[in-house]
């Protein structure tokens, strides 16, 4: 007799009402996707660096025209509000008192050093919530995966950049990064 699981989809407002009700942590590495609450992998010593060379580098590049957000939450919709890597926003004076939103997203990346699977499974999210580029940056693989051209059914364009390539950040043209100073 086969076993029939019935699963809770969780809203973004339930989500902050079990941390606020002492479920979830303020350190737990958790976010909610599509109504789940999954479990983020720890952080290695590579993904750490390359998240600090590349934030390093697009705040200096960046400065004054897009804000560099460190593995903080952005709301793609009422069930999901993932933590990327790094998400370069509209610059706003006021910095976002509130959880930007996709349209507020220039560039989302993420870095996956044992994650690629979990981070993977992320891009179709963004696509449906029209998140305008991604990069996918696998250390394990030695490359830097770009999607761009956002929709319902997923990235219209899709581009895997190895050594010796370069990526650049449409919405600042200028911002042009070399896939082997990503990679370190």
């Amino acid at each position: 007799m086969a076993i029939s699981l019935v699963r809770r989809a969780f809203t973004v407002e339930e989500y902050y009402r079990m941390a606020e009700a002492g479920i979830l942590h303020e350190d737990d590495r958790v976010e909610l996707l599509e109504g789940e609450i999954v479990e983020m992998a720890p952080i290695g010593d590579r993904h750490a660096q390359c998240v600090d060379r590349l934030t390093n580098t697009l705040a200096v590049r960046a400065a004054g025209r897009a804000i560099v957000r460190v593995q903080g939450p952005v709301r793609l919709s009422m069930r999901s509000e993932p933590q990327p890597d790094i998400a370069l926003l509209r610059f706003r004076p006021d910095f976002y008192p509130r959880h930007p939103g996709p349209a507020d997203v220039l560039l989302l990346i993420e870095v996956a050093e044992t994650s690629l699977e979990t981070d993977r499974a992320k891009v179709p999210l963004y696509a449906r919530a029209g998140i305008a580029e991604v990069w996918l940056v696998d250390l394990a693989g030695e490359a830097v995966e770009v999607f761009r051209e956002p929709g319902p059914g997923g990235y219209g364009r899709v581009e895997r950049v190895g050594h010796g390539g370069r990526v650049t950040v449409p919405a600042l043209p200028d911002v042009t990064f070399p896939v082997d100073e990503i990679l370190g």
